[in-house]
């Protein structure tokens, strides 16, 4: 998980005293590293000689002219992408910043990876020193695809990226059911555990994270025992939303996982994903998704402020639910600025 260089400023906005991160120059080499910034065969001189430049001094001014001079229309239109983005976090002061604006203007027009890149660098802090393994992995979730498959009730999600390169036969859906299957591991995905910290810190994106909360038994006569799992992946995640939170608005709040949500006073829920949130509204309004839909729904969470007065004022003291779930594909992908823009928070906060 890529660090944006600890430099940090405390400018107006620094929730309770928490640093926010300025955009360091490791942070803009990384984003010159990606495919689409990166020098290929056809790149033309003076795309080489830009993006040299700008690999030794991320920060530099460049004039028009050295972006005319690009051949390729394409690469010419990325480099000013990326030199506006890193204009626009300079004079937002930080990384945060920045981002707490995009994601308040409404639609974003900054490209999916530069925003994924940002939420990586804002999160890294939140899971580092006491944070634990499942922590550090729940933190990927919200800036990295992940494939889901449900099996035997046991909901597991490995990044999807590094699914898909281990498994080029099958569709990476086929390879986390064939991880379970296996008895933990599957080429090289096994599924996290405790004792996985050195592991885990030397491939992060090699493990799968186990999003089980409850395991029931069967102890006959019809009585069944239900417990949390001591290690569950969906209470690790909400913790790092928890700090997410705190981190950029300022707002303490516990959250946990529920079975399902029991409260005939129902007022607000957030989605954290697109599909979530589509279910969430249709439970809302009383309707009954189908059952092939219902079972995307790998996540429910109570959330409660840990002030009552930093909600809006007809919600006050009411909890928030939260829903998690993957796609028809799949597929799960967090929105984790939903969080920051659809929470009942006071105005005065």
């Amino acid at each position: 998980m890529h660090h944006a260089d600890r430099e940090t400023t405390s400018g107006e906005g620094d929730p309770a005293g928490a640093r926010w991160q300025r955009a360091g120059a490791d942070f803009l080499r990384s984003l010159l590293a990606l495919p689409e910034l990166a020098l290929v065969a056809e790149s033309c001189p003076a795309e080489r000689l830009l993006h040299e430049r700008l690999v030794v001094e991320p920060t530099r001014a460049v004039d028009a002219g050295e972006l005319a001079a690009i051949a390729d229309g394409d690469a010419r239109e990325n480099y000013a992408t990326f030199l506006a983005f890193r204009d626009a976090v300079e004079r937002a002061g930080s990384l945060e910043a920045h981002y707490l604006a995009l994601v308040r203007g409404g639609r974003i027009a900054l490209p999916p990876v530069f925003l994924d890149r940002m939420v990586a660098a804002i999160v890294a802090p939140l899971v580092d020193g006491d944070a634990d393994v499942f922590e550090r992995r729940a933190a990927q979730l919200l800036h990295r695809a992940q494939r889901v498959a449900v099996v035997g009730g046991r909901v597991l999600c490995a990044d999807s990226e590094r699914a898909d390169r281990a498994s080029e036969a099958a569709r990476a859906a086929d390879l986390v059911r064939d991880l379970l299957r296996g008895g933990g591991a599957i080429g090289e995905m096994p599924i996290l555990g405790a004792g996985d910290a050195d592991g885990f810190a030397a491939d992060p994106h090699r493990w799968v994270l186990d999003l089980t909360h409850e395991i029931a038994s069967d102890l006959g006569h019809g009585l069944t025992f239900t417990m949390a799992r001591a290690h569950s992946g969906l209470a690790a995640l909400a913790r790092v939303l928890e700090r997410w939170i705190f981190h950029l608005l300022a707002v303490r709040t516990t959250i946990r996982p529920l079975a399902r949500i029991d409260d005939p006073a129902w007022r607000w829920h957030v989605g954290l994903d697109a599909e979530a949130t589509t279910l969430l509204n249709a439970l809302y309004r009383g309707e009954t998704p189908d059952d092939e839909r219902l079972e995307r729904l790998v996540g429910l969470f109570r959330l409660d402020f840990a002030d009552p007065r930093e909600m809006r004022a007809d919600v006050a003291g009411r909890p928030v639910y939260l829903g998690l779930a993957f796609d028809a594909a799949q597929t799960m992908k967090l929105k984790p600025q939903n969080l920051l823009v659809n929470l009942p928070v006071a105005k005065s906060v």
